[in-house]
């Protein structure tokens, strides 16, 4: 999504048609469409104000209950996802797996694999796989 205009460009834009100019006069002198410059005379007019409006910045629902979610996650630590959405449905807490996630990625709580699992391993490829030679026992 594009930048917002400058307050200086929208400033002098309203000046310009408070000093008698016309709305599409001062959007073809600075360059701009006829359409913002009406948008932002209708604004000011109506507000007094030439800022543009602030973007972005929603809340999660999540935020909410968030001393729940991370005092359940500093007890239990092995947690899931799938078992923070659980104990959250028991408190009657709507959400999904994906906004859960996302609540802890805000506040910097990550889920890794524990190495005592061990996890995949490449086949044939560890210390203990005989060489070619010694299997084959070719003299």
């Amino acid at each position: 999504m594009p930048r917002a205009y400058s307050a200086d460009m929208r400033e002098r834009v309203i000046a310009r048609v408070a000093s008698g100019g016309s709305r599409r006069e001062a959007a073809e002198h600075y360059d701009v469409s006829a359409s913002t410059a009406v948008t932002w005379m209708k604004c000011f007019d109506e507000t007094g104000r030439s800022a543009a409006k602030p973007r972005g910045g929603s809340i999660s629902p999540l935020e909410e209950s968030a001393d729940f979610l991370l005092t359940l996650v500093a007890e239990q630590p092995d947690l899931t996802l799938d078992d923070v959405v659980f104990a959250m449905r028991k408190r009657r807490i709507a959400g999904s797996r994906t906004a859960v996630w996302r609540f802890f990625e805000r506040h910097k709580i990550t889920f890794k694999k524990k190495p005592a699992r061990g996890g995949a391993s490449a086949r044939g490829r560890s210390a203990g796989t005989a060489a070619l030679d010694e299997r084959t026992r070719h003299v």
